[in-house]
Parts: structure tokens; C-alpha cells; sequence
């Protein structure tokens, strides 16, 4: 067994730490010696700074920002303005200017993350060119305008029994080094935290992460502001550095720089952003002044870029964690310490109900897009330990009855009650809390993480409720979630294949996922759509003894085409046709129905198989 409290699991998880601690104490006696100088391997220390909040947001949870310029030149001119009155200390004026750029990301994010993909990055955008239109005209008196703030003093750090003047050169890269290598650690830990594991999950499939129990926005939003801040502590280091905050810290310019050297360098790997920001400094500065060359620097710089992430897919620390990988022979690195499954998976312990309660009911539930009413008058009722069944030809309503009944459609008429409590339009993250939760007829996983890393997504939700800070506590400290996962992943017969990606699965083991990442939310009500599509009949017959073997202390709700399983399984079936309920029974009575056999069955005779 593999046990990450063991100490050589903890040094292998902190062997990045390490290597890069080491570069950075190593690097002046080297770097040298390639035209890489003090205040070159500075410039590039603030700008990986920079990036390491812009990975977190970009890289690790999916949200292209163009406007992170915004925040690098609050927390700058901010720092600059108060450290150029001689008032406040210089690390006290570091912390006001990084809290001003977390109150921007605050009030920034709430507006543009109500957007997604493009509208959002467009929204950022706007974002920042109002701040750079503010800080060139509203607050001009403040910021200098087009002359910027000079005149920044050099950072003094009074420990008490001595006072440190820090000089420009080595001293200077030492300083900015500590804030560096502290903002990378800090970074560590959010991306090995439950936290960065609801990230990571937002970043491969947003909806499913809501379906499972999480409240994403909250999420979204947290990263955002965490951005800001390294943002603005970046900026505050470089007017400190240069003793001078230029204006063009707010320019659209300095947010497509580090979306540039974060893409070349490596999205989602944390030393991405510094590896891209020396490859692009390095030349920015070198390509100018070689003869013959300089006036063409602009070309040859787009075109290394062109082919850097055109060669490296993902990006040059991405290519080089990968070859590390692969010459020590490491194993993908594990999240979860792998466990033996000593108790069943736990569900969520079930509201005791009147003896007459359904666990489940729609009160006349109607959805209607503009004249075309999808689902009609429908009511139902799940009673507690039921297996029910939904059928219906094509275009009748399933879909949309199911999604009303999750929490993910809001209904146009009608009530949806759980045990007894209205859960219409509460929405499906509430849903999923209150214990139902909901397998997709498409499958909606996490392709980019491991079947151990997807079936941790809905045991955090359960474990942590919608939304929870804990981005600096371990993922191996959340108390039986190990035990869970292996129980989830045990459940579906995917044990074997705990720390493969998703994406290399076939199609049968993708659909036992599917079903593994509702069952393991612990949920004791249960809607699968169409949990047999697209399989094979081996594969079937796996999945039908699944469905029948996670039955105890569960009730169920299953939408499928194929009638051999459905009246195998179910005890009830609901028959919908063309929005409405045509019938209801038990598949003898839903068999001999002459208007069921008219509309779906195609008229099957008693003696025919179903």
C-alpha cells in the first residue's frame, strides 16, 4: 500500500519545492553566464510572480483573463503612492497595495464571471481598459499619467535589531526571490487542496462539478481575487524594484504578455509562467541588439512563439515534467493514498418519511419553450426503496422531465418535492446536497484527471458542502474521503484502473464512471438517463447487475430504451408520450397496455420478446 504520510511519499511530494529553491540559490552562479544578469533574473522573478496567480486562474480552473493588468497596476501605483510619501513601511505598503487589487478582484469578478468562455474574457478586457483609461485621466494626480510615479524609494526592512537597505543588483533579486518562492509555495498548496481539486474538476466539465454538489461561482470567484492579489503584489514589487511605477503597468500590452509567456511556458504547471517569462524576456532583450536583426525582433519573436507551442503541447514546463516523469519512472502522481475498501460506500442518511410520503414527487410539473410544451401536467411519485422506470418514444418529454426532477430545469408550472421539501428551482448543487443526485445519458466526466481524481469531485461535495476556503489544508487530510473513493471506484469494478486517465478508458468503463461519480455524492435518490447507451451486451449485462446490486438504502428513478433491462429491473414504469403521462404500472400492466403498445411498443404481440 502507498500511504502519502510515510515520509518518502511526503519528500516525493515536495520534491518541486526543493528543485525549485535550489534554482533559485543556484541561479545567480549560473544564469550569468548566458547574458542573464541581476536585474534581467529580477524582472523575470516578478513577472513569474505574476503569472503563478494567472496560472491558478488560466491554467488550473479554465478562465482566460485579458484585463490581469488592471490588478498589477493597482497594487503598483497604490505601493508606489504611499511609499513615495514616506509615511508607510515598505512591506506595509506592499500588504495595502495587494488588499487594494483583492478589492478590484472582488468587484471585477463578481460582474464579468456571470460570464463564461469568450464573454467573460471580453468582459475582463474591458476591464482593463478602463482602468488604464482612470489611471490617465481620473486619477492622473495620483498616478502621474502618462509620466508614471518615480522616485520610489528602495526597500528598508527593519527587523528590530537591525535594519536591512536593500540595493539594486543581487541583493534586489534575493529580495524579490523570497516573495517569489513563498507566492510559489503558497500556489503548491491551493492546487493540492480540496480547493485546487474542485478547480482542476471546473476547469475539465464546469456542470458536472455543479451537478455534483459544488457551487462554482463561489469557487470562480475565490480564484479570481486570489489572481488579483498575486497580481498586485507583482506590481508593487516592480515599482519597487525599478524604483519607478511606469503607466503602462495598466496596458492591454502587459495582460497579452502573460497570457503569452504563460501559453509558451506551460499552462496549469505553476513554473510555466516563469519558464515563459525568461524565454521571452531573454529574447525581447536579446534579439534587439544584434545587428542587422533588431529591427526585425517583433517577427522572430512571434515566430519562436509560434513553434514553441506548436512543438510543446503543453507548453515547455509541461514537456519537461513530462520527460522528468518519464526518466525516473515516476507513476502518475497520486492524490489519494490507495486503500483496501474496508466498509461500503456511505450514503447520505435518508429524512424518515410519513408511512403514505413519496421520497420523490412532481406536482403537475409543465416546461414550455415559447408554444412548444416539452413536458405537460405530469405527476409522479417515487415511494422509499423503489426502483421506477420512465419510458417513451423519441420526443417525449424524458429528457426535460428528468432535468425538471434534478433540480437543473426550472419548471414552468408545477411543484418538485424531496422527501417531503420543495426543491423547485432551488437548483441542482442544492439538490445534490439534499441527497438525489443524477447520471447523464452523455457522458459527463473529467477526461483530463485520473478515475481516482473524478471520484474525489463528488466526495468533497459531500464531505465539504457547496463551498469551502480550504486551499491550504492537504486533499489527504479530508477525514474518509479516502475510504469513500475506493468504495465509489470498488463499486463500479474500477478499481484496477484507479489511476488511469479517463480519457484512455473505453466507452463500457466511461459509462461505470458515470454511474460511480453519482453513487459516490452518497446520495440515496438516484436518476439514471439511459445508463445502458451506446454498450455492448457484455457490457449491459454488467451494468444491469450494478443497477440491482446498489439498490439497498437507495431509491431509483431510471429512464432507458432498451425494455429487456428496463422491465428487468424495474418494479414500476411511467410511460410519457408527446410531453404527458400515458400510462403508469407494472411491466405486465405496461406490456398489455394497448396505448402503450400503439405508441412505443409497436404493437407487440403477448408471445413476442420485449
Amino acid at each position: 500500500m502507498i500511504s502519502h504520510n510515510r515520509p518518502g511519499a511526503l519528500l516525493r511530494r515536495q520534491i518541486p519545492e526543493l528543485v525549485v529553491g535550489i534554482c533559485l540559490i543556484f541561479a545567480p552562479f549560473v544564469l550569468p553566464s548566458i547574458g542573464i544578469g541581476a536585474d534581467l533574473m529580477t524582472r523575470i522573478l516578478i513577472w513569474g510572480l505574476f503569472g503563478l496567480g494567472f496560472d491558478l486562474l488560466f491554467g488550473y480552473t479554465g478562465l482566460l483573463s485579458f484585463g490581469q493588468a488592471a490588478f498589477y497596476g493597482v497594487g503598483g501605483f497604490v505601493t508606489a503612492y504611499l511609499l513615495t510619501g514616506g509615511a508607510v513601511p515598505m512591506l506595509l505598503a506592499l500588504l495595502i497595495g495587494t488588499l487594494v487589487a483583492v478589492v478590484a478582484g472582488v468587484v471585477i469578478g463578481y460582474l464579468t464571471l456571470r460570464r463564461t468562455g469568450i464573454y467573460f474574457a471580453m468582459s475582463t478586457l474591458a476591464f482593463g481598459e478602463m482602468f488604464f483609461f482612470l489611471e490617465n485621466s481620473s486619477f492622473k494626480s495620483y498616478t502621474g499619467g502618462e509620466n508614471g510615479i518615480a522616485g520610489v524609494p528602495p526597500p528598508v526592512i527593519n527587523l528590530g535589531f537591525t535594519t536591512l537597505h536593500i540595493s539594486s543588483g543581487w541583493p534586489m533579486y534575493c529580495f524579490v526571490a523570497i516573495f517569489f518562492y513563498v507566492g510559489y509555495l503558497i500556489a503548491r498548496r491551493i492546487v493540492r487542496s480540496p480547493f485546487g481539486a474542485v478547480l482542476k474538476a471546473i476547469r475539465g466539465n464546469p456542470k458536472r462539478t455543479i451537478a455534483l454538489g459544488h457551487s462554482i461561482n463561489y469557487y470562480k470567484l475565490s480564484v479570481f481575487v486570489i489572481a488579483a492579489a498575486y497580481g498586485g503584489l507583482a506590481g508593487g514589487l516592480l515599482g519597487i524594484f525599478q524604483a519607478y511605477m511606469p503607466p503602462d503597468a495598466f496596458a492591454l500590452d502587459t495582460s497579452a504578455q502573460l497570457v503569452i509567456q504563460t501559453v509558451m511556458g506551460g499552462a496549469g504547471t505553476l513554473l510555466g509562467p516563469l519558464l515563459g517569462a525568461t524565454i521571452w524576456l531573454y529574447l525581447y532583450e536579446g534579439l534587439q541588439n544584434i545587428a542587422g536583426v533588431g529591427a526585425y525582433w517583433k517577427l522572430i519573436l512571434g515566430v519562436i512563439f509560434v513553434i514553441l507551442v506548436t512543438v510543446f503541447r503543453h507548453g515547455v514546463a509541461g514537456a519537461l515534467i513530462a520527460g522528468a516523469r518519464r526518466w525516473f519512472t515516476f507513476k502518475r502522481e497520486e492524490v489519494l493514498a490507495e486503500q483496501p475498501v474496508r466498509a461500503p460506500l456511505a450514503i447520505v442518511p435518508a429524512k424518515s418519511l410519513g408511512a403514505d410520503m413519496p421520497v420523490l414527487e412532481a406536482r403537475g410539473i409543465s416546461k414550455q419553450y415559447g408554444g412548444l410544451a416539452a413536458v405537460n401536467d405530469v405527476s409522479f411519485s417515487l415511494r422509499e426503496g423503489e426502483l421506477r422506470g420512465v419510458i417513451g418514444p423519441n420526443g417525449a418529454g424524458k429528457s426535460t422531465f428528468f432535468s425538471m426532477l434534478a433540480g437543473e430545469l426550472q419548471t414552468t408550472t408545477g411543484q418538485v418535492f424531496l422527501r417531503g421539501d420543495e426543491i423547485t428551482g432551488v437548483g441542482v448543487t442544492a439538490v445534490c446536497q439534499l441527497g438525489m443526485s443524477k447520471s447523464y445519458q452523455i457522458n459527463q466526466l473529467f477526461d483530463a484527471l485520473t478515475v481516482r481524481q473524478n471520484a474525489i469531485i463528488p466526495v468533497l461535495a459531500r464531505r465539504r458542502g457547496r463551498f469551502k476556503p480550504d486551499m491550504l489544508r492537504g486533499l489527504h487530510r479530508v477525514e474518509g474521503l479516502a475510504e469513500q473513493v475506493d468504495a465509489a471506484i470498488a463499486l463500479v469494478g474500477l478499481s484496477h484502473r484507479a489511476d488511469s486517465l479517463v480519457s484512455e478508458l473505453p466507452y463500457g468503463e466511461k459509462r461505470r464512471l458515470e454511474i460511480g461519480l453519482a453513487l459516490a455524492t452518497g446520495a440515496n435518490v438516484l436518476l439514471f438517463d439511459e445508463p445502458l447507451a451506446g454498450l455492448g451486451p457484455e457490457e449491459r449485462v454488467h451494468v444491469v447487475a450494478l443497477l440491482k446490486s446498489i439498490r439497498k438504502g437507495r431509491s431509483m428513478v431510471i429512464v432507458e430504451h432498451d425494455m429487456d433491462a428496463m422491465f428487468e429491473l424495474a418494479e414500476r414504469i411511467t410511460v410519457l408520450y408527446e410531453g404527458r403521462k400515458l400510462a403508469e404500472g407494472t411491466p405486465d400492466e405496461i406490456r398489455a397496455n394497448s396505448a402503450v403498445q400503439a405508441a412505443y411498443l409497436g404493437g407487440m404481440d403477448e408471445h413476442e420478446s420485449a
